[in-house]
């Protein structure tokens, strides 16, 4: 592991809670699930064990993701840790040993410095590192108007329903931000720019059993839904979440009101 791995490692346990519980509960015994380098329902699956079959091409740009983390350049720290714990309730790894944790906020920061665009942007929304700056400013003040802390120093089950105001469109605070963009094309930015990076990542490739790349040697079974010879078969990863979690609950995209309609209805 090298010393970007572990500074990514050191700010996931600077945020984990030791006064509560994150990990998920095995349903069976309602304890939390032990701490595991590879979750997910394919046990023993490693993607990068094709790596021999792939182009140099791709092989470099998949090792990269791995080994190569880039530094924080676009964000200021403060900022970085803050997404750091947004990032952490929207796409949680607390059943992960830290070491194999995804890095998600350097390769978001990796994307705004470089200034790489989906080549896209709604009619309302800023820049997308505009947008990432006004939203982490106004998610704290929501922190603050209801809580009287920034939200890096509350504990998850707060945080998650400061962002399940953002989730129902229906934030108490930071309205002046909110007047300069939409809620919930911030929150769709959000949340696409933390899924895009997760599962980008071989890791999570593992957790899913996703193939890999095909090229150049391609795909054989392609017919009836069977797996390559180098997959694993699905084996059952039983969990829930933590009882605080409002993740065990769903509700649709603006709470059930009149919602923005995700698409691609935008201006460059």
């Amino acid at each position: 592991m090298n010393k970007r791995k572990h500074r990514h490692a050191d700010l996931d346990a600077e945020l984990s809670s030791p006064d509560l519980d994150c990990q998920p509960i095995d349903p069976q015994t309602g304890q939390p699930l032990p701490l595991r380098a590879q979750v997910g329902y394919y046990p023993g699956y490693q993607t990068l064990r094709q790596q021999r079959f792939w182009d140099a091409a791709t092989r470099d740009v998949v090792m990269r993701r791995m080994h190569e983390v880039p530094p924080i350049r676009f964000f200021t720290l403060a900022e970085a840790r803050q997404l750091a714990a947004v990032a952490a309730r929207i796409i949680p790894q607390d059943d992960r040993e830290l070491a194999y944790r995804i890095p998600i906020v350097p390769w978001i920061d990796e994307r705004l410095h470089s200034g790489r665009i989906d080549g896209y942007r709604y009619e309302g929304m800023p820049a997308d590192g505009e947008a990432h700056r006004l939203g982490l400013q106004a998610i704290n003040d929501i922190a603050r108007a209801l809580h009287d802390k920034d939200f890096i120093d509350l504990t998850p089950p707060p945080q998650e329903g400061i962002l399940r105001t953002l989730h129902d469109d229906n934030p108490p605070a930071g309205h002046a931000i909110w007047a300069r963009m939409p809620v919930q094309r911030y929150w769709m930015l959000l949340v696409q720019d933390c899924i895009e990076v997760y599962y980008a990542h071989p890791f999570a490739w593992d957790e899913i059993g996703y193939g890999g790349p095909a090229y150049p040697r391609g795909y054989m079974r392609l017919q009836h839904g069977q797996p390559e010879p180098w997959e694993k078969d699905e084996v059952r990863y039983s969990w829930r979440a933590p009882k605080w979690s409002v993740s065990q609950e769903y509700t649709p995209l603006g709470g059930g009101h009149d919602t923005i309609t995700p698409g691609q209805e935008g201006t460059h």
